[in-house]
This record gives C-alpha cells, sequence and structure tokens, in this order.
C-alpha cells in the first residue's frame, strides 16, 4: 500500500475509522472525555482542525493506541493486536508454540514465501 501524505481530512478520518472500529463513543462525548468542548473532535474529523501535539497523544491514549498504531494505515484494529499480544504472553512457552503453529496454518503457504 502507497503511504500518502497526511492532511486534515485523512487525518481525521483515521481518527473517526478507529473511534467508531473501536466500539468507542460519539465524537461529542469523546471530546468531553478528553475535557474539551463538545464540538472538538467533530471538527478534527471534519478536517477542520488538527490537535496540538498534547492533545494527540490525549486522542491516542483515548483510543488505547500508540502514536505508532494511528499512522500504520495498515492496521484497522491496533488495539486488538496489542490486547492479543498481552494474552499471548501470559502463555506458556508450549502453548505459544501451539498459537504459532495455527496462525501458521490460517496464513498457509503465503506465510513461508516471506
Amino acid at each position: 500500500m502507497e503511504k500518502q501524505m497526511i492532511t486534515k481530512v485523512n487525518f481525521g478520518k483515521r481518527i473517526s475509522d478507529l473511534r467508531i472500529g473501536g466500539g468507542q463513543n460519539s465524537a461529542r462525548e469523546m471530546s468531553l472525555a478528553l475535557g474539551q468542548n463538545p464540538s472538538y473532535i467533530n471538527r478534527i474529523e471534519n478536517g477542520k482542525a488538527l490537535p496540538s501535539m498534547q492533545g494527540f497523544f490525549s486522542i491516542c491514549e483515548y483510543l488505547q493506541i500508540t502514536p505508532g498504531d494511528f499512522f500504520n494505515e495498515d492496521s484497522e484494529a491496533p488495539w486488538e493486536v496489542r490486547e492479543l499480544l498481552e494474552k499471548i504472553e501470559m502463555l506458556t512457552p508450549e502453548q505459544r508454540t501451539l498459537i504459532r503453529q495455527v496462525v501458521e496454518q490460517f496464513l498457509g503457504e503465503s506465510f513461508h514465501k516471506r
């Protein structure tokens, strides 16, 4: 996938996609939870404003993603991946080996061709 330059519009769309995809509250509720005015997230999602750097970090924290996750558009649900990794870390080495084998089976030959 070709990377594109971040604009106000696609920055806002990414926030919207992550908020909705993560089952988060409305843009208004998110704004208020961040301690901002009710239209804060709506203005960002509609490409009318950009958050400050601190605001961006707060948005990422609210969405339970890292700033890196935000810019990784190949990952539609970064919180799901992080949650799975946290659970996998609690498994025994033998259980992790079984999980790896199952994942490799799902991916098939395309996994081994990398």
